[in-house]
């Protein structure tokens, strides 16, 4: 991928999901840690914000944990730690390496230029495209390898989803430039 995509390219959500406990008190946790809330009515597991770097964790009794509203890889690794500290702290067993990973990112992109969607849609293979501007303004494009999904917005702006890691985000890009890039 060249420099100059890359820096246009930003991240804006990392959801990465795991264990990194056999078993974990929602109770305890949420009466002993700073806010983490648990409302088993309305939902199983517990929730806990932090601030710095600002993520929402969803931390359930089977021990698997979800962070999302992550924004790089260095915030995740900085959030994992403080969970993991925090729950250590409320009496929590936890592994000496948690068991988690990303599974989803989404990154947003500017192509720089408009995209004309009608277009794309007759120029590109059909089983790969969602279009109907009746029901959503923008192009889904399901690319096949790596397993990105990308938004395409007539502003230029796109969306992709999907990727575990920034390679393939970048790979996906490179893969939809190189598509729609004779089209605009």
């Amino acid at each position: 991928m060249n420099k100059e995509r890359s820096e246009f390219l930003k991240i804006e959500n990392i959801v990465a999901s795991g264990a990194i406990a056999d078993t974990i008190d929602l109770d305890v946790i949420s009466t002993t840690i700073e806010n983490c809330e648990l409302n088993k009515k309305r939902f199983p597991g517990a929730v806990y914000r932090i601030q710095n770097p600002k993520i929402a964790m969803l931390i359930f009794s089977s021990g698997k944990v979800v962070l999302t509203g992550v924004r790089s890889d260095a915030a995740l690794k900085e959030g994992l730690e403080h969970l993991i500290m925090k729950m250590k702290g409320a009496g929590v067993q936890c592994y000496d390496e948690p068991r988690v990973k990303v599974t989803n990112m989404v990154c947003s992109y500017d192509m720089g230029n408009k995209i004309n969607l009608n277009k794309v849609v007759m120029t590109l293979s059909l089983e790969n495209i969602e279009y109907e501007p009746e029901q959503f303004p923008g192009l889904v494009y399901r690319i096949p390898d790596p397993k990105v999904v990308a938004l395409l917005f007539s502003s230029g702006k796109i969306i992709l989803t999907g990727g575990k890691n920034m390679d393939d985000v970048e790979r996906g890009l490179e893969f939809l430039e190189q598509k729609i890039g004779s089209i605009m």
